[in-house]
């Protein structure tokens, strides 16, 4: 776990605390809070909050969660003794100002900006919700469809060159939060 420092919120509560892998990049502003696990060559952009208190979140590796973003989760519950955590696998991209509540997102998956997704809802691998769309609660993207609109629904399917585009996109922000996290301990508001 990176070393603590004044510019981010690392709290454990309910005994349980972040763990973030040491490769991970977490932005000045974030409040990262209870079950959560960030996996290898994540990063947490400026002003995220994944809290973590009621259930789990999990982060998988090179995953990124773009400014201003919320994670939340959702305890147990009648018809949902589980609760509802939310997951989200490798190389999945999260547009700015998402709110992610409850969800499973699958390797390579994709949610645009200010999109919102709702407990129990399921983004299936190499599925797309579009910038602004609500995912209503339980509903699922299946693979290589792009849903969009307010509920979202059905828009069209996804094709080799769009999702390789999403790759490089990830490729991209791995290499950008490791000048991110530079530049910050070059100016001494970060670590390296």
């Amino acid at each position: 776990m990176p070393v603590p420092r004044p510019d981010i919120s690392i709290i454990g509560i309910h005994g349980k605390t972040p763990r973030i892998h040491d490769s991970a990049f977490v932005a000045p502003g974030c409040r990262i809070i209870g079950d959560v696990e960030i996996g290898p060559d994540a990063s947490i952009w400026y002003n995220c909050v994944l809290r973590g208190d009621v259930s789990r979140i999990v982060i998988g590796a090179r995953s990124n969660v773009q400014d201003g973003t919320v994670i939340h989760c959702d305890g147990a519950m009648p018809g949902a003794p589980d609760g509802f955590p939310t997951l989200i696998g490798d190389d999945v991209l999260i547009g700015h100002m998402a709110m992610i509540h409850g969800t499973v997102i699958a390797d390579r998956g994709f949610v645009g900006f200010a999109a919102q997704t709702m407990n129990g809802c399921v983004i299936e691998a190499d599925g797309m919700l579009a910038a602004g769309a609500l995912l209503a609660p339980g509903k699922r993207i299946p693979s290589r469809q792009l849903w969009s609109g307010r509920p979202a629904a059905f828009m069209r399917d996804l094709d080799d060159r769009m999702l390789a585009g999403l790759q490089l996109g990830v490729a991209h922000y791995v290499e950008n939060a490791r000048h991110h996290a530079a530049a910050l301990a070059e100016t001494g508001d970060g670590e390296a």
